[in-house]
């Protein structure tokens, strides 16, 4: 039950965007620069990746789902490989170098000082450029931030697993900027 009186047809942050427009503004702009837009190396599928495993570590449900449904509509319809890396980067079909971007995150996602030299050389042993390492840490602080956002006005959180790969493929295929659908919370299995 959300702790304000929030939009009831949008589930997660779409609810809190369209609460207060004024501030999803720069929110969208941002998450639409960080995991839509081309990027020089990496994929919208992987950076999408880390913002799923993140809100995984931050055990944020809406947060997960969602962008574990965008990653898997980016990279081709593979939902395996996110099933893979919520379940465990170190084992997933990943590259080396999106495992030691992945390790980067979750240290991140605790404590931001826990990032340490040995870690950026190891991502830099394995391919990774600065762009990638600047990219992959503001990706994480900026997930603990919507996933506090989601969670701590205790938005509304369907179990709907093809509410969420619908929601997910149209993001994958517009961005951040179009207005979501309606959602009917008769039919999201809440």
């Amino acid at each position: 039950m959300p702790h304000i009186d929030l939009p009831k047809e949008f589930p997660g942050i779409r609810s809190l965007f369209m609460f207060r427009p004024e501030t999803a503004a720069p929110l969208n702009n941002l998450v639409q620069t960080l995991l839509h837009n081309p990027h020089p190396t990496l994929s919208a599928g992987e950076r999408e990746l880390i913002a799923t495993y993140v809100s995984r570590l931050n055990e944020c449900k809406y947060c997960c789902n969602i962008h574990g449904a965008i990653a898997k509509h980016q990279l081709d319809g593979d939902g395996d490989v996110v099933k893979q890396v919520v379940a465990d980067p170190e084992t997933a079909n990943i590259s080396p170098k999106l495992k030691a971007l992945l390790r980067i995150a979750a240290k991140v996602q605790k404590d931001g000082k826990a990032v340490n030299p040995e870690d950026i050389a190891n991502a830099r042993n394995n391919g990774a450029t600065d762009i990638e390492i600047h990219d992959t840490v503001l990706i994480t602080a900026a997930f603990c931030m919507f996933n506090r956002y989601v969670d701590g006005l205790g938005t509304w959180q369907p179990d709907d697993e093809e509410l969420y790969d619908k929601m997910g493929e149209q993001r994958a295929r517009e961005g951040y900027f179009t207005p979501p659908f309606k959602v009917e919370r008769e039919e999201a299995n809440l």
